[in-house]
């Protein structure tokens, strides 16, 4: 079985052609469809964290949702993009304030008020952010903090997800699904051999397949890290920030 994933080249000058600055200023700048479907999706990586955070202010469940909803349209209105200037540092950050002042703002409204205008940036139907959310002990946590680990939970599953399609695309989505959260020295796990033996590789390869696939992942990984930065030499800066963000512990 041959074991390589094919893939599309990927150097790290190519990974600054489009980040979530420059998907925001095509918005800004013109008419694109694709421009606002890009910011579609950006709104669906962001979703997350900036829902997290509302529930740790105090918001219930329904009023989270449509606060983040509500947060997303303003973000794409056209009137507020052409207000933005000099777009630069980390995408999160400016996410970050943005919405804290978004939120005092609908602090002075009717909790009740129904929000949004019948108009869906993101089907609810396919989110499950409750019980992502519920799952954490986010209550030792204060709301920046909890908005930060949701932020590096999310870049990781997206850079993972991103993996499982290119394994799926080749037609190896069984040996991702069993390598991705492979430890061979966790108690029952299967051994290299028995892995081999399901798919018709050697042990050798299969320990070359596992240690690709954790290389793929990091790389995946600095790939949507650059989407959120403006320089390059901010990708190992933010990579550190988000193993520290995931280690440590409320305040």
């Amino acid at each position: 079985m041959n074991s390589e994933i094919p893939r599309a080249p990927s150097s790290r000058g190519e990974w600054f052609a489009t980040t979530h600055w420059s998907v925001v200023l095509a918005a800004k700048e013109g008419d694109s469809a694709t421009a606002f479907e890009a910011l579609e999706n950006l709104c669906r990586t962001y979703w997350p964290p900036l829902y997290a955070f509302i529930r740790r202010e105090g918001y219930d469940e329904a009023e989270a949702k449509d606060l983040t909803q509500e947060f997303f349209l303003r973000l794409i209105d056209r009137e507020f993009l052409q207000r933005l200037r000099h777009q630069q540092g980390k995408f999160r950050s400016f996410l970050l304030t943005f919405l804290k002042n978004f939120l005092l703002e609908q602090r002075g409204k009717s909790r009740t008020q129904k929000r949004g205008g019948g108009r869906v940036v993101v089907s609810l139907d396919q989110l499950a952010e409750e019980g992502s959310y519920l799952n954490e002990p986010v209550n030792h946590f204060s709301p920046d903090q909890v908005f930060e680990r949701r932020w590096a939970q999310t870049i990781i599953q997206v850079a993972l997800n991103r993996l499982r399609g290119e394994y799926v695309s080749a037609g190896k989505a069984d040996l991702f699904d069993l390598l991705k959260d492979f430890q061979p020295r966790e108690s029952g796990a299967p051994s290299y051999a028995e892995i081999g033996a399901r798919f018709g590789m050697t042990e050798a390869a299969v320990k070359s397949a596992a240690q690709r696939m954790r290389a793929r992942h990091r790389e995946l990984l600095r790939q949507e890290i650059a989407n959120t930065v403006t320089r390059p030499d901010e990708i190992e800066e933010e990579i550190r920030h988000l193993r520290e963000v995931l280690s440590a512990g409320p305040n």
